[in-house]
């Protein structure tokens, strides 16, 4: 009998998923693309209505089908959204209401209005060409709540007059507080709109909460039409669209755009610059927002300037259609997602289906309720003010953030959304430099009695810098060194000017420097010089952010230069020796550099006379070098321990791709090789001559046979060894303290 396995789990194929991503992405992004669409037009007149439905459908269509193929953004759904009909709205209402120096009349405004859209398109593009989606994701996120707050204050305060029916020429507050003037009709179909909107996902989430809020508005539109016969026409009927063309079919709205063009008065271009710029940046951070909470949801990383270009061709694509610019929007975008979107074929599919939606159905819109359109973006208006903005005033780090949203919405409301992107910006470079001069630009301050060179000193050149050593200075930097950091610099380090000699600024970890900064070091070492003092730089990177040379832009300002100036050495190590070398000589430590040490100078042989003297002599062997020759390597064996008679050797200890880590530099009167003395293990690391050096070697061997004959002897010789390993590794705690973060 044959075997009989359960079916497998065959998951459906992906074009599938996009199909019914698309299609639900499309019942989200249509009621709403009218809404924004209707929003734009009647703010030149009520008359305007179903051109501006037309307008945010032919926008939705040409968007969708067109941005997916050049962004390629996984499961993004383009349409016009809030921020488009803020700011061409207000442009609209400015133009004919005179408020931005002159009056124009409808026909004026429409082309300016097209203009400014295909202006932002090709911004856009150029963004994108120019690299600019990773730098508009950097604008601060208050300055973007800000901006998305005020949209939504404008879209509310736009639609109340359409919700109660207050006429264009009555004040929103006397229409408010004059319940006469209301036409409740439209306050039922709204409010019914946008209870049903807020109910929705509480019912079902199959079906999005705008499809469930329109059908709610319409139904209740036409129940209250059997109780009123004035509802049951479009004609000169306010409480609907209206028929949705101008001249009655798709082509002829097409072909009006073009002919548009013609019309235009290019003296009033300068009008539209500063529209089209704000338009073309808030598209750009709203899409790109979308694509950041999709690449979380998708486990995708989507390419920020290709998005970009691909946004502004579909709103290039919009206005050559006649309709609204928009942007990659969130609501359709994870409709789309969680239907089982998953390819840019899913947009365009959303795109296919709303220009289906306008030839087919396009009648049947003209009987959509204001109100209820009205309603749909009361909702939207209320779920994109970032509420969560109050809560910054508890903590008294959030009230800074918190003033400059309520800035940006303040100025958008009281003034309009052109004027807050100039506000905006100015409070981005203001949270930049408060983000900056937050935190210390000084990571590490030390002076010379608390750290010093790898450069193993006698114990009387230890006891001066121990003594004299604070008049040396190490500053380790980072961050950004500009115009407002460099005050803060100047007062942390203005005591040290006053009184010490030397001051080392370590720039490893400096980002970038301006000629604020600049002038800043040339004064410091002014300061410095008149006490016969140097202010020195060490770990100079290679390039700023700008790709300039560090120290090539120094040498150019004066900063360095032959003969004076900042003195600048190639590692930190180097100038603490530099800097200990100068302050043993001011101390007049006596230096003889050309001596040769004999054994009864070494510190390990201090005391040792007599008949010990002669063995030990006998013991120690005697070996010169060459500068730059290797004494042993990593990994030898090798039981002596090398004392230094003259000159000096660098212990070095290699790591990968030929790269070397400095350990210590060994100076005359000192040792090394002490581990494998000790333990007769393989030699740790490289020992190389820094100069023509001399030396004494003696062996483990040698000195167990001294040992056995005098006990007392090999006793001191360990104590001393012992003492001097002691403090070589509190010299490598102090090293690795300086390693860690503080």
């Amino acid at each position: 009998m044959a075997d009989h396995f359960p079916p497998a789990n065959i998951q459906p194929p992906v074009w599938v998923g996009d199909i019914w991503g698309g299609l639900a992405a499309m019942l989200v992004a249509l009621p709403s693309s009218i809404a924004f669409g209707v929003l734009t037009y009647t703010a030149i007149g009520p008359e305007y209505a179903g051109k501006g439905a037309l307008a945010g459908m032919l926008g939705a269509a040409a968007l969708g089908i067109v941005a997916p193929l050049i962004g390629r953004t996984r499961g993004l759904i383009s349409a016009p959204c809030a921020p488009s009909a803020a700011v061409l709205s207000a442009m609209a209402a400015g133009l004919t209401s005179g408020t931005v120096g002159l009056t124009l009349g409808s026909e004026a405004v429409l082309p300016l209005l097209a203009l400014t859209a295909l202006f932002s398109a090709g911004l856009q593009i150029l963004y994108g060409t120019l690299g600019g989606g990773r730098l508009i994701k950097f604008i601060p996120f208050p300055v973007v709540s800000g901006y998305l707050s005020g949209v939504a204050v404008l879209i509310a305060v736009g639609q109340l007059p359409k919700l109660f029916g207050i006429a264009k020429d009555i004040s929103l507050w006397d229409g408010l507080t004059s319940p006469s003037l209301w036409q409740w009709q439209g306050v039922f179909v709204g409010l019914v709109t946008i209870g049903a909107m807020v109910l929705a996902p509480r019912i079902t989430r199959k079906i999005p909460a705008a499809i469930i809020g329109l059908g709610a508005g319409i139904l209740s539109y036409f129940a209250l039409s059997l109780f009123f016969p004035p509802l049951r026409t479009t004609l000169d009927n306010p409480l609907v669209i209206g028929p949705i063309t101008a001249g009655g079919s798709l082509t002829d709205a097409i072909g009006d755009q073009f002919q548009s063009l013609r019309s235009v008065n290019f003296a009033f271009l300068r009008l539209i610059i500063i529209p089209a710029l704000t338009l073309s940046v808030l598209l750009s951070i709203d899409t790109l927002k979308t694509c950041v909470a999709l690449d979380a949801l998708t486990r995708q990383r989507h390419n920020s300037d290709r998005e970009l270009i691909g946004q502004g061709v579909g709103n290039l694509a919009s206005f050559f259609a006649g309709g609204m610019p928009g942007a990659g929007t969130m609501g359709p975008t994870l409709v789309n997602v969680s239907s089982g979107g998953r390819t840019p074929r899913s947009g365009i599919i959303e795109g296919a289906s709303v220009l289906l939606a306008v030839l087919l159905l396009g009648r049947f819109i003209a009987w959509v309720p204001i109100a209820a359109l009205a309603g749909i973006l009361l909702v939207i208006a209320w779920r994109m003010f970032d509420r969560s903005m109050f809560r910054l005033i508890r903590s008294p780090a959030g009230r800074l953030d918190f003033a400059v949203i309520a800035g940006v919405v303040l100025v958008s409301i009281t003034v309009d959304l052109i004027a807050a992107s100039g506000v905006g910006v100015a409070l981005a470079i203001l949270l930049f430099i408060r983000d900056q001069i937050r935190g210390s630009v000084i990571r590490n301050k030390l002076y010379l009695n608390q750290i010093s060179s790898k450069t193993r000193r006698r114990q009387s050149d230890r006891e001066v810098l121990e003594k004299f050593g604070d008049q040396g200075v190490f500053c380790e930097l980072q961050g950004n060194l500009f115009f407002g950091t460099t005050d803060q610099l100047f007062t942390m380090l203005e005591p040290d000017l006053r009184s010490k000699r030397f001051i080392l600024l370590d720039m490893r970890r400096v980002l970038s420097m301006d000629y604020t900064a600049a002038h800043l070091f040339e004064q410091m070492h002014s300061r410095l010089a008149e006490r016969n003092g140097q202010l020195l730089f060490s770990g100079m990177p290679s390039g700023l952010l700008d790709q300039r040379n560090f120290e090539r832009y120094l040498v150019q300002l004066g900063v360095v230069r032959e003969g004076g100036g900042v003195m600048i050495s190639p590692t930190m190590d180097g100038a603490l020796e530099w800097m200990e070398d100068r302050i043993l000589e001011s101390a007049q430590v006596e230096r003889k550099e050309e001596h040769v040490f004999d054994v009864t100078e070494f510190e390990l042989f201090r005391e040792i006379t007599g008949e010990i003297l002669e063995i030990l002599r006998r013991a120690l062997k005697e070996r010169s070098y060459g500068q730059e020759e290797t004494v042993f390597k990593q990994g030898d064996e090798g039981d002596e321990i090398f004392l230094v008679r003259r000159g000096a050797v660098r212990i070095l200890l290699p790591l990968e791709r030929g790269q070397f880590h400095h350990l210590a530099t060994i100076g005359r009167g000192d040792f090394f090789g002490e581990l494998a003395f000790l333990d007769k293990g393989v030699r740790s690391a490289n020992a190389v001559t820094k100069v023509s050096t001399d030396l004494y070697i003696l062996s483990r061997s040698s000195l167990n046979e001294l040992s056995r004959s005098h006990p007392q002897f090999g006793v001191q010789i360990f104590a001393r060894l012992a003492h001097a390993i002691a403090l070589r590794l509190r010299q490598a705690d102090a090293e690795l303290r300086m390693l860690q973060d503080r």
